[in-house]
């Protein structure tokens, strides 16, 4: 008896064996897999193509939702199209195709396309009428501008046909995701601290792409850590997996050199059975790099961590198209935040604030924000977190940071070439050194220009201590090991929902 079997009983529980799998498993044969079996070869006829993911430039997309866009892309033409034989009984396809794409790219800001939304169905609603607004008033722009086959009742009858068509639609693909049709079948091995931090997905978000069917004690493992009614006592495992079609194993061991089943594992991969690592697990699932999981060895090994001259100069030149463009557009707003700054705090004091933050390599630079607060607001207590309706704040920098206008005098740091449009936020050097002797890795952030905005700012809220900004890590880490020009574009057009809907401000 394993020490794991022993902990169990003196908890008055008994591990489930082959014969006592988990609710809605079959049973496996007893006897070891050749890999060669019927079940094999029928398991390599069986079509996954909307269950997989893909990676793109470095990201990873789950293929349904990739279905989700193409399927609504349709949607959005389809809609234009009867609305234009409805009223002039013809129907043009360069009108369609614009309806379609600017709303789709608007469902993208307001993060409907996101594997790990948590909004309820209003607040899915909400971002569809959103998403179909700012549409439409692009799609009026667009054809006052250009001379467009498309009139202002067109557009208006499909904006109303999307208000009652894409709810609907978005209803019946969250039951299908949510469904067991969708969702893979995953095995984890080990029941130790690493398999721990699966056992602790608990959020539907987080476990929407995958059904967990057990955990598998090791040889090796002396403690069990998991929720002892998850474990399963198996014989053969490819045998198992291949009856209650696992599509993937995830090893989670603490210790690798010893408790390793590498024969078994070898019959499930060549059965057609993913075998993952817990790292690139949570990786693909939640989008981070787990800390606790990783060695130092692992940022050489593991794919990504890479740049180039050509990579640098390709993010530059959109660095400097894009602040441009966005300096532009915002050109009003940033006038009228200066005067309204100048209004409530007098012509003595200063509109803009200077503060020294850590760049690239850990070199120091001077970044550039309009002031929200006291300009006393750091004379008696030094640097320090702001806070949940922070006191220091004034009546114009409360709104001016809830909608993300402090931060645009930065667009000059991006001409300048002291920061990017994306990328991990810059830090002060004396919130710098603290993390740092938190967790060596928080150097490694610094690989990169840091950003106007980021991966971490779209996924984690606001940071307001040394354990939310050890949390935010992880996100940087992933886009510094996956950064990428399409992922930047990405992040971009998803921090249009952080600005509406003002995610994180303080």
């Amino acid at each position: 008896m394993t020490q794991v079997e022993a902990q169990m009983q003196s908890q008055g529980r008994k591990p489930r064996r082959e014969g006592q799998p988990l609710p809605g498993a079959t049973p496996a044969k007893v006897g070891r897999s050749t890999g060669n079996s019927p079940d094999s070869v029928s398991r390599f006829s069986r079509i996954h193509f909307l269950r997989g993911n893909v990676r793109i430039a470095g990201h990873i997309i789950h293929v349904i939702y990739l279905w989700l866009l193409a399927l609504e892309l349709v949607t959005a033409a389809a809609l234009m199209a009867a609305a234009q034989y409805y009223l002039v009984g013809q129907v043009v396809a360069l009108p369609s195709l614009l309806f379609a794409g600017v709303l789709v790219v608007s469902y993208a800001s307001m993060g409907l396309y996101d594997t790990r939304q948590r909004n309820r169905l209003s607040g899915v609603v909400l971002r569809i009428v959103a998403g179909v607004t700012f549409a439409m008033a692009l799609c009026y722009g667009v054809s006052a501008v250009l001379p467009l086959p498309v009139t202002g009742m067109e557009i208006l009858l499909s904006g109303a046909a999307s208000l009652v068509v894409f709810p609907a639609l978005r209803l019946l693909f969250d039951s299908f995701v949510d469904g067991r049709v969708l969702q893979r079948k995953i095995l984890v091995l080990g029941t130790g601290k690493r398999a721990r931090k699966i056992d602790m997905l608990r959020r539907k978000s987080d476990i929407r792409g995958f059904s967990l069917l057990g955990f598998l004690p090791s040889n090796g493992c002396q403690h069990c850590y998991v929720n002892p009614e998850k474990l399963l006592k198996i014989d053969d495992i490819c045998a198992y997996a291949l009856k209650n079609h696992v599509d993937e194993i995830v090893i989670a061991l603490d210790d690798r050199r010893v408790g390793l089943p590498i024969d078994q594992l070898l019959d499930c991969r060549m059965s057609g059975i993913e075998v993952t690592d817990d790292l690139d697990f949570f990786e693909r699932e939640a989008a981070l790099v787990q800390l606790e999981l990783i060695k130092s060895s692992w940022l050489i090994h593991a794919q990504g961590f890479t740049n180039n001259y050509y990579r640098y100069m390709e993010k530059r030149l959109v660095d400097i198209f894009g602040a441009t463009i966005v300096g532009i557009a915002l050109s009003p707003f940033i006038l009228l935040t200066a005067l309204a700054i100048r209004l409530e705090s007098g012509l003595s004091s200063p509109v803009l604030y200077t503060q020294v933050r850590v760049g690239r390599g850990g070199k120091p630079f001077t970044i550039y924000k309009f002031r929200s607060m006291r300009t006393d607001a750091e004379t008696s207590a030094g640097a320090q977190w702001a806070s949940q309706g922070d006191s220091r704040v004034t009546r114009v920098g409360r709104i001016i940071r809830k909608c993300r206008l402090d931060e645009t005098p930065q667009l000059w740091n991006i001409l300048k070439g002291d920061m990017s449009l994306v990328g991990p936020r810059p830090e002060r050097p004396e919130f710098v050194d603290n993390l740092s002797n938190l967790n060596s890795l928080y150097a490694e952030r610094h690989r990169l220009a840091p950003g106007l905005t980021g991966w971490a700012q779209l996924c984690y809220p606001y940071g307001s201590s040394d354990e939310d900004s050890i949390e935010k890590l992880k996100y940087d880490l992933y886009y510094v090991k996956n950064h990428s020009v399409f992922l930047d574009l990405y992040i971009l057009i998803q921090t249009v929902e952080v600005m509406l809907f003002q995610k994180g401000a303080r």
